[in-house]
């Protein structure tokens, strides 16, 4: 059985990071954009991660520009956008493809692990959402693709997917269920 350990990522300079080297703590990967309509999230991440990094927090950002061409920009200017506009401190790293013919292979096995669970219809932004994958595809829902910038996926210190929480999920939530890991 596979956990996130097996994986590897690129760093926004291009090198080749081994998930392992995170073993023993509690991991949420989100898949970020600097203009989509949930980018404000970054934050409520910061925040999140100023709180609750020293007891063993890691966020690792994905930049993603597969939605609507929301990332768009160089993997430097946006980590200088994330960090003049919201002050990011966590770990960013290259902009890739999340579905797909060219996912990243941690994506592939993140959306195995845990498949789409459906918008919070209390966000504003869910209506829309519903509404362009309505009209795309009447069985989206049963797909486990990411659906939009800012998905979370929550991985304990084992290195197992606990948890997805699509991106009209409020961040209390998540804060919340990364606190029981931690």
């Amino acid at each position: 059985m596979s956990t996130v350990y097996d994986f590897s990522l690129k760093d926004k300079k291009g090198n080749e990071v081994q998930l392992s080297d995170y073993k023993g703590q509690v991991l949420l990967i989100v898949n970020t954009a600097t203009q989509c309509g949930f980018t404000p999230q970054l934050e409520e991440l910061e925040a999140i991660y100023k709180r609750l990094h020293n007891e063993g927090l890691e966020i690792l950002s994905i930049p993603s520009n597969q939605f609507g061409e929301q990332a768009p920009g160089s993997d430097e200017e946006i980590a200088q956008f994330c960090s003049l506009n919201y002050g990011t401190e966590f770990p960013q790293f290259k902009k890739s493809d999340v579905n797909g013919d060219n996912q990243l292979p941690l994506y592939k096995w993140l959306k195995e692990e845990k498949g789409f669970v459906d918008f919070d219809m209390e966000h504003k932004i869910a209506p829309i959402l519903v509404d362009i994958y309505d009209k795309q595809d009447p069985d989206w829902r049963k797909k486990s693709d990411i659906k939009w910038n800012f998905t979370k996926f929550l991985v304990d210190r084992e290195g197992n997917v606990v948890e997805r929480f699509e991106p009209t999920k409020p961040l209390e939530v998540v804060e919340e269920a990364i606190k029981k890991l931690l």
